[in-house]
């Protein structure tokens, strides 16, 4: 059986779990992966791209590559044309551009209340969780940002207001998607009461963030970063085996506990 070779690019990428997420998904299904990691900057993407050989299977994208590489590959899915953004390319004789952060986040927060839900930050990741609440139902999506003017003009056709980060309505909101770096204390006033309001940290390292942990000082229900990265991943291995992330995967269940448990995430399950 021939070895494929995959990896997730970024930079920095020395923190990725994608590695380890994807080897235990090769391990149940009986996959000869080769998956690693690539320090890639922005400038250095296409010269990447141009240099894999045939026994590429695949690619993860992180942070800075996730608009860059959208102009790069001709072929994507509808949801990557309407986002601008990709977070996985399917190689081979033609490539293609997949979104599975959408998906990912929809999933992490699927069957939870979502009408009025507010989104801090407004980079790529703001994007996609912004399309996963349009897509719950959730008719009121408000991003607080650090530059609302900027934030406006990025992500202005997914919001339907956008607020300097100060002025962020938590207290009015029935769900929170939180994108901002996990390390850092965003200086956001959370209500003295969130009484099990989910708040989908997307930062994982460290856990919890300072706003995590105000938030469940707050009676507010924390949802860990680290079960939207495992929810995009198993959308990730479908593209990968099947090219369609819409396809389950035979051994899914598998797949999915034996990702959590090599994200150390199955004291919840």
């Amino acid at each position: 059986m021939a070895v494929h070779r995959l990896a997730v690019l970024g930079a920095p990428i020395a923190h990725s779990r994608s590695p380890v997420l994807h080897a235990a998904a090769a391990r149940v299904l009986g996959l000869d992966w080769d998956y690693g990691r690539a320090e890639v900057r922005e400038a250095d993407l296409p010269g990447f791209l141009a240099g894999l050989g045939p026994e590429w299977l695949g690619l993860s994208l992180t942070m800075p590559l996730k608009r860059a590489v959208v102009p790069l590959v001709r072929s994507r899915e509808p949801l990557v044309d309407r986002l601008g953004l990709a977070n996985t390319v399917l190689l081979g004789a033609t490539p293609r551009l997949f979104n599975t952060d959408v998906g990912g986040i929809r999933a992490v927060l699927a069957g939870l209340p979502v009408r009025r839900a507010v989104v801090l930050g407004a980079g790529a990741t703001a994007a996609s969780a912004l399309e996963a609440l349009r897509g719950l139902g959730a008719d009121e999506r408000v991003v607080a940002a650090r530059d609302p003017a900027r934030a406006g003009r990025e992500l202005g056709g997914l919001a339907t207001r956008v607020v300097a980060l100060a002025d962020a309505p938590l207290g009015a909101a029935d769900a929170v998607v939180a994108t901002l770096p996990g390390g850092v204390d965003p200086g956001i006033a959370v209500p003295a009461r969130a009484d099990g309001v989910p708040l989908l940290d997307v930062a994982y390292d460290p856990w919890p963030s300072p706003l995590g942990a105000a938030w469940t000082a707050a009676g507010g229900r924390l949802l860990h970063g680290l079960d939207l990265l495992v929810e995009q991943a198993v959308l990730q291995v479908r593209i990968f085996t099947g090219g369609d992330p819409d396809v389950p995967l035979d051994r899914e269940d598998e797949v999915r506990t034996a990702m959590r448990r090599a994200a150390g995430r199955m004291e919840d399950s």
